[in-house]
């Protein structure tokens, strides 16, 4: 059951002076529901942009997002109000995002106190609730954000996202932030949370390895626009794109002889301006197979195989 559709999102800034920022270009995409959608690409590609616009945070400047039927940017204030129980964010940062002069309790219980949920005793045994849920300590709740590690403060995102029983939850880059031993506890523990609440993720991150680990598919951004899509492990194993096979040939491998005989491709010039993109397809600055009609024509997002969507024209040549 599809659960989400992102029909030709568009997000522009207009910082001023005439010009447009296209942080979000036209993308289109798809989740089911209890599915684990990975979004990648490198800093600047749109991905935070695209899950908060999903989200509402920004304003849809075109295109629609259809959150289990309903039309998110043209619904009523009072729908908009009842989709924000249904639809929550994991930050980046733990820190930054939660107050610090609120004590743990009341910074799970916002949402609650926000949308009337629940009051008195029955708040306090949900926020203990969600503190075992997470993995804390119920005494936790009376402390501050600043007596906790960075994983812990993570968790505490978590309880607070998952405090009003959403359906779908954005994860923005959630363990970017983190050491990397506490990284694989944060995605085990969105992993169990997803099985036993049914929960369906929208999950942006940078590390190519732990996205592979917890998506059901990926998809690959480039400059605000989305240029690969398809199964998590046909994607690794088979990319198609000449950005994602750059972005897999980047990832370390542990074992030296392994290293020596592991592909790298290797990726010239800086990521252009979303101010002043290039014509045609956006990676062509950058491709080493660029051909004059890439120039020209910016290459559709199209099935190359069997769930495996594409936008390069060198598929046109195969």
């Amino acid at each position: 059951m599809r659960i989400l559709e992102v029909k030709n999102l568009k997000k522009h800034f207009f910082p001023g002076g005439g010009e447009v920022l296209k942080a979000v270009d036209g993308v289109s995409f798809h989740i089911d529901k209890g599915e684990t959608l990975g979004l990648v690409g490198e800093s600047g590609c749109g991905k935070t942009t695209t899950g908060r616009t999903i989200l509402n945070l920004h304003e849809i400047t075109e295109g629609r997002v259809i959150f289990d039927g309903i039309d998110v940017g043209a619904s009523r204030r009072g729908v908009r109000r009842e989709l924000k129980k249904r639809m929550q964010i994991i930050f980046q940062d733990p820190y930054a995002s939660l107050n610090p002069r609120m004590t743990v309790g009341d910074i799970i219980a916002e949402g609650i106190d926000i949308h009337r949920m629940y009051r008195g005793i029955k708040r306090q045994e949900r926020v203990r609730e969600l503190l075992d849920l997470v993995g804390l300590n119920r005494e936790h709740a009376g402390r501050f954000p600043h007596e906790f590690s960075g994983g812990q403060r993570q968790r505490i995102g978590i309880a607070r996202a998952l405090a009003i029983e959403p359906e779908f939850i954005v994860c923005d880059e959630p363990i970017s932030a983190l050491d990397v031993s506490i990284q694989a506890q944060i995605v085990n523990l969105l992993i169990k949370l997803q099985k036993e609440l049914g929960l369906t993720y929208l999950f942006i991150a940078h590390d190519l390895s732990m996205v592979r680990h917890i998506s059901d598919r990926v998809g690959v951004m480039y400059l605000g626009r989305l240029v690969e899509v398809a199964e998590s492990e046909e994607l690794y194993e088979k990319p198609n794109h000449p950005y994602t096979q750059v972005l897999l040939g980047s990832i370390p491998v542990p074992d030296p002889k392994t290293a020596r005989e592991h592909e790298n491709i290797e990726i010239t010039g800086e990521i252009p301006s979303s101010l002043c993109p290039p014509s045609g397809c956006p990676f062509r600055t950058r491709c080493r197979y660029a051909m004059e009609i890439c120039s020209v024509q910016n290459p559709p997002l199209k099935e190359v195989t069997k769930g495996h969507y594409s936008a390069c024209h060198l598929n046109d040549k195969k």
